[in-house]
């Protein structure tokens, strides 16, 4: 479990991170990048950060690919706003969280529709 430091600095990544993304890329050409969540090491020489991408499926594999190739240019403005003794390496990762508890959702409304449960009868209210 990640001690108040650490969360703290995840939490100030994520800002940074998410400020820097919004500056440098363009929304038509790579979808809406928003930053949803940053894991660092214990040492924070590494971070792994979760992104999600809206857009057409063009723009979702653009975006991934820009992120990747312009992951030093972030680290630089990130390293800018985040003053820390090591510059955490990023590691950018889509996270699909979203779409796999939409998916979720959607099965439980389909097992609802599928068996309705029947409303209780009077002789199980009154007992």
């Amino acid at each position: 479990m990640p001690n108040l430091r650490q969360e703290r600095v995840r939490e100030l990544l994520k800002r940074a991170i998410g400020e820097a993304v919004r500056r440098e890329f363009n929304v038509s050409e790579a979808g809406l990048i928003s930053v949803n969540d940053v894991d660092c090491t214990g040492d924070l020489k590494t971070a792994v950060v979760f992104i999600s991408i809206l857009g057409s499926a063009d723009q979702q594999k653009r975006g991934l690919a820009l992120l990747t190739e312009h992951r030093a240019r972030i680290q630089s403005l990130m390293a800018k706003a985040v003053v820390l003794k090591f510059t955490p390496t990023l590691r950018f990762v889509v996270d699909d969280s979203l779409v796999r508890g939409n998916r979720v959702m959607q099965i439980i409304e389909e097992l609802d529709k599928a068996s309705p449960v029947p409303p209780p009868s009077e002789e199980q209210e009154q007992e």
